[in-house]
C-alpha cells in the first residue's frame, strides 16, 4: 500500500466520481480503477459501490477514508517537523502558487504583503491547476490561486461517463441546450448493446431510472439508428458508440448538462499554515487586488 493511493482513495471519497478524482491525482480513470481494487484485495473487503449516478462508499469505505486522511494529515505533519529541524523555527517563509489568469493578482498582493512584512520570504511559483493542487495537498504550496470556471449543473439526468443520449437531428430535443428527465417521458425509447458486461449494467439500470425498462426497443447500433430516423425516439448507448454516431450526419448527441459557466477566484491553503496572522493578512491582500482589478469573481477558502 503506497501514500500515492492513500490520495488517490481520498479523492473518489471527496468528489464521489472517478474521472474527477482521477484528473485531481493525474492519472487515468482506468489506473484510478485498478487503484482502488488493489486495496480492496490488500484490505479484504469491497470499499467502493459504483453505480450509474454516483460512486458510494462502503461501511468500511468510509473507515478507510478516515484513517487515509488521518495518515497523510501525520505524514504532513511529519514533513513539516523536519523541515523546521532543518531549516529552523524563526525562518518565515510562504511559498505561493498561482495560474496564469491570476497572474496580475498574485504579484501585486505579494509586494504589498512584503512592505508590511519584510521579515517573511515569498517564493511564488507559476503552475497549472492540477499541479496546484497537488502541490497543496503534500504541503508543497502554502498558497494556491486560481481562476476556475464554475459550472451550475441544472440537469436532473445524471449518466455515467460511459453512457451518451442521442436522436435524430429532426427530433424537437435535438436543438436544446440542456435536457431534464421529464421532457423524455413523452418520446419512446432504444437501447443499444454494449460488448462491454459492466457498461450493459449500467445502461440496464440507466433505463430503469428514466422509467423506460418495460417499454424500451434494445438493438445493435445498426438497427437503433434507424429506429431514430423514423420516429420520435431517443436512444442510450454505450461510449464505444460515440464515433459511429458522430460520422452520421442524421444524428445529435443530448446535452444533459447545460454550462452557466462563469470564472471565480479560488484560494487553497495549506491547513499547516492557515491560521497564521501574516497569512490572513495576505488572504485579504489578494482578495482586495481582484476586486480592485474589477474581476467578477467570488474569493472561495478551504
Amino acid at each position: 500500500m503506497r501514500f500515492e493511493q492513500l490520495e488517490q482513495f481520498v479523492a473518489l471519497g471527496n468528489l464521489r466520481h472517478f474521472r474527477q478524482a482521477a484528473e485531481q491525482t493525474q492519472i487515468s480513470t482506468s489506473a484510478l480503477t485498478r487503484s482502488i481494487q488493489t486495496l480492496e484485495d490488500e484490505i479484504g473487503c469491497e470499499l467502493v459501490k459504483r453505480s450509474t449516478r454516483s460512486v458510494k462508499l462502503t461501511e468500511q469505505g468510509e473507515l478507510f477514508l478516515n484513517y487515509c486522511k488521518a495518515t497523510l494529515s501525520e505524514l504532513d505533519v511529519t514533513k513539516n517537523t523536519i523541515k523546521q529541524s532543518l531549516f529552523g523555527r524563526d525562518q518565515q517563509k510562504l511559498v505561493v502558487g498561482y495560474t496564469a489568469k491570476a497572474s496580475e493578482i498574485v504579484p501585486m498582493s505579494c509586494g504589498k504583503f512584503l512592505a508590511d512584512y519584510p521579515n517573511v520570504k515569498i517564493e511564488m511559483q507559476l503552475l497549472d491547476e492540477h499541479e496546484l493542487t497537488r502541490k497543496v495537498q503534500l504541503g508543497e504550496v502554502d498558497i494556491s490561486v486560481y481562476l476556475s470556471s464554475a459550472t451550475s449543473l441544472v440537469s436532473d439526468i445524471h449518466l455515467p461517463d460511459q453512457l451518451i443520449l442521442f436522436v435524430s437531428k429532426m427530433h424537437p430535443l435535438a436543438s436544446q441546450d440542456c435536457i431534464r428527465r421529464a421532457e423524455l417521458s413523452q418520446y419512446p425509447m432504444y437501447g443499444c448493446f454494449s460488448q462491454s458486461k459492466q457498461v450493459q449494467s449500467m445502461l440496464n439500470e440507466a433505463v430503469e431510472g428514466l422509467n423506460k425498462s418495460t417499454s424500451v426497443k434494445i438493438g445493435n447500433i445498426t438497427q437503433v439508428i434507424d429506429g431514430l430516423k423514423c420516429s420520435q425516439s431517443f436512444a442510450i448507448a454505450s461510449i464505444e458508440h460515440s464515433k459511429t454516431i458522430a460520422q452520421d450526419p442524421e444524428l445529435a448527441l443530448l446535452k444533459t448538462n447545460k454550462d452557466d459557466s462563469h470564472e471565480q477566484l479560488v484560494i487553497n491553503t495549506n491547513h499547516q499554515i492557515s491560521g497564521n496572522t501574516h497569512v490572513s493578512s495576505l488572504l485579504k491582500l489578494i482578495e482586495k487586488t481582484a476586486g480592485q482589478l474589477q474581476m467578477n469573481s467570488a474569493p472561495v477558502h478551504s
